[in-house]
């Protein structure tokens, strides 16, 4: 296994920065503790010649098949290719143990971890990652800097767009459990709902994918609702396919909202109204951020929050008049509205 830098600073008893300006910025050092580094080096076989070698990135994502993750990550290889840097990538499956592991092992092989939307929580990620450099994407974290993808004004101007087009009542089809952004987006939803005077349902936890809004899909239908609300892009396209097969027209009976603003969306028939984020930033400042920790650069501790807009497009229109709906979901339309406040209803799988 080659030798690190954060070998070095253990042996050398100093933080990471200092080992870093030991070789970067010596003037920044008093002259013994440069001196210092500069044994330790020699005595664990660091390469003294090339300090500014390459270096590996290791990131992590939940689902490497999702979209939102395939366009952070070659974000992030083409960062890391202009300085020749390694990236490696693991796939923890939704798993917060098989992540944990991932930690452990890729904490210790690589110069610094991307970790994106965590599905663990943050003092076991901190504790298996230890004193390697860490950038966390869409989730929280002990002290290591977080970049966040805000929704909060994209979905302040989704309620805003709904409700002017006369929706009442919303459904939330929400993501994993274990997910930050999924616990954010319907809290903030909740909170915009109850502001603005909307009735909103929550189905239960689904899959962050296609099968997910499938899934959700009769829940959606049985809440008697105008509108949906999905916690992304994927879910919403498996529910417009999982409404259709039930009988129903989007936009003329159901308007549907996702999240993320993926290219697959603008393809879509109709094309889907949803929130961007700024995915690609995302993936950029991230690794920026872990190579100045790896480099001892200063970092921002306060976590970076990114903005968001409403894209409009053909799965949101004004909501069906008595009479107007396909005749399934004017059946279903008659078992009434479910009062705000009311409990969950369909859990997934």
């Amino acid at each position: 296994m080659a030798v690190k830098l954060k070998d070095v600073a253990q042996e050398a008893g100093v933080s990471l920065a200092t080992a870093s300006r030991a070789f970067s910025s010596a003037d920044l050092l008093a002259p013994h503790t440069r001196r210092r580094v500069m044994e330790a080096a020699q005595r664990v076989g660091y390469d003294l010649l090339t300090p500014n070698r390459v270096r590996t990135i290791a990131v992590l994502v939940p689902d490497v098949s999702n979209a939102v993750y395939a366009a952070m990550l070659k974000t992030i290889q083409e960062k890391a290719w202009q300085g020749r840097h390694r990236m490696l990538l693991a796939d923890t499956g939704e798993d917060p143990g098989r992540e944990i592991e991932f930690l452990q092992t890729l904490g210790q092989d690589a110069d610094g971890v991307i970790l994106c939307s965590p599905r663990s929580d943050p003092t076991s990620a901190a504790e298996a990652v230890g004193t390697t450099p860490l950038v966390v994407v869409n989730g929280e974290a002990e002290q290591a800097p977080v970049v966040l993808m805000d929704v909060e004004q994209g979905l302040r101007q989704a309620t805003e767009h709904l409700q002017s087009l006369g929706h009442e009542s919303l459904v939330y089809v929400p993501g994993p459990a274990a997910s930050w952004a999924n616990r954010t987006r319907g809290r903030i939803l909740t909170e915009l709902a109850a502001q603005r005077g909307l009735d909103l349902a929550v189905v239960g936890n689904q899959s962050a994918d296609v099968h997910g809004g499938l899934a959700a899909a009769a829940a959606v239908a049985a809440s008697g609702a105008t509108a949906v609300v999905a916690y992304n892009d994927l879910v919403a396209l498996g529910v417009q396919a999982g409404v259709r097969a039930l009988g129903h027209r989007c936009p003329d009976d159901i308007s549907i909202v996702g999240i993320d603003n993926i290219d697959v969306a603008a393809a879509s028939d109709p094309g889907l109204t949803t929130v961007k984020v700024d995915i690609e930033k995302s993936g950029s400042l991230s690794f920026s951020m872990v190579m100045d920790q790896i480099d001892g650069r200063p970092v921002q501790r306060d976590p970076v929050r990114l903005g968001s807009q409403l894209i409009v497009r053909g799965s949101t229109a004004a909501p069906p008049g008595p009479g107007t709906r396909a005749p399934a979901a004017e059946a279903r339309a008659t078992r009434g509205r479910r009062p705000r406040g009311g409990p969950s209803i369909g859990e997934g799988k």
